[in-house]
């Protein structure tokens, strides 16, 4: 098994840096996959209430035999039920689906500045909190514009934020924010869902002066972002590969070029948090 690092969250709670993604892992298929990752050294896992497998996820865990107390399993409210009460009986609802006591994390999936309900959500999750529903609480896809109200409203801010995080949108500006505000970085698709950035040539050359893949490379170069990873697959060769990145060290200058690849409009769905909606 791979001894997986951990940081410190700034509630005390520790996070592995790394883990698995679970987004379309669902069903007989998606517990097998999430079981071999357990095996495999996953502790980490990433669920969500609008990726329908908080159930899956459950029953992967009843199934691995390892303590729930070794493992730290994360969910987020989907944007449909941030009214303050019904947000607090879909953390319930989650807890129950997914056969669990409490969960390691919970997040707000995405702002929706729009439908402007995310402070009224955030309470929500600072009351399950409370009440030991959840012992830590952040979001997804938070502008420091939005960070800084939840702040400024309920006087307690997030320990994480999860954004999408890969080399053809690296985020150093929300990055920084999140650094500098004692929020740590969450990378959602890191590997670009595999799309193109796996065949990027300056990313196989930098892959073949390590003899590593390039998801490896891509991977390390996140770790030393300072940033949390979370690929998905259900490839237990790929989870196990996934895993090491532990053993080499991406130079400086490698990390600038990987850092020269990330483009204005490198959003894999121009999911802008700004604009976006989630229902």
């Amino acid at each position: 098994m791979t001894n997986i690092p951990e940081w410190t969250m700034h509630d005390g709670y520790k996070i592995p840096v790394t883990g698995l993604g679970t987004y379309t892992l669902k069903g007989e298929q998606g517990v097998e996959s999430m079981t071999a990752a357990i095996k495999n050294g996953y502790r980490l896992f990433d669920s969500a209430i609008r990726y329908d497998n908080e159930g899956t996820l459950g029953e992967a865990v009843k199934r691995s035999g390892i303590s729930r107390d070794d493992l730290f399993l994360t969910s987020k409210l989907r944007a449909q039920y941030y009214d303050y009460d019904r947000a607090l009986e879909m953390i319930q609802e989650s807890l129950y689906r997914a056969n669990l006591s409490y969960w390691d994390l919970y997040l707000l999936h995405w702002p929706n500045p729009k439908q402007d309900q995310y402070v009224e959500a955030w309470k929500a999750l600072i009351t399950a909190q409370e009440k030991g529903w959840v012992r830590s609480i952040g979001v997804c896809n938070f502008m420091p514009e939005h960070l800084e109200r939840l702040e400024k409203e309920t006087g307690v801010k997030p320990v994480i934020n999860q954004i999408e995080l890969h080399p053809y949108f690296s985020q150093k500006e929300q990055r920084e924010y999140n650094k500098q505000h004692e929020i740590l970085t969450e990378a959602w698709s890191p590997l670009e869902r595999a799309g193109s950035v796996l065949n990027d040539e300056t990313l196989q050359n930098i892959a073949n002066q390590h003899n590593k893949s390039v998801g490896q490379v891509v991977l390390r170069w996140i770790y030393q972002l300072d940033t949390i990873s979370l690929p998905r697959s259900s490839n237990t060769h790929r989870q196990r590969e996934n895993l090491e990145l532990f053993d080499f060290e991406l130079s400086d200058e490698e990390i600038e070029k990987i850092n020269g690849l990330t483009r204005e409009d490198g959003r894999i769905a121009d999911q802008d948090p700004r604009e976006y909606e989630e229902f």
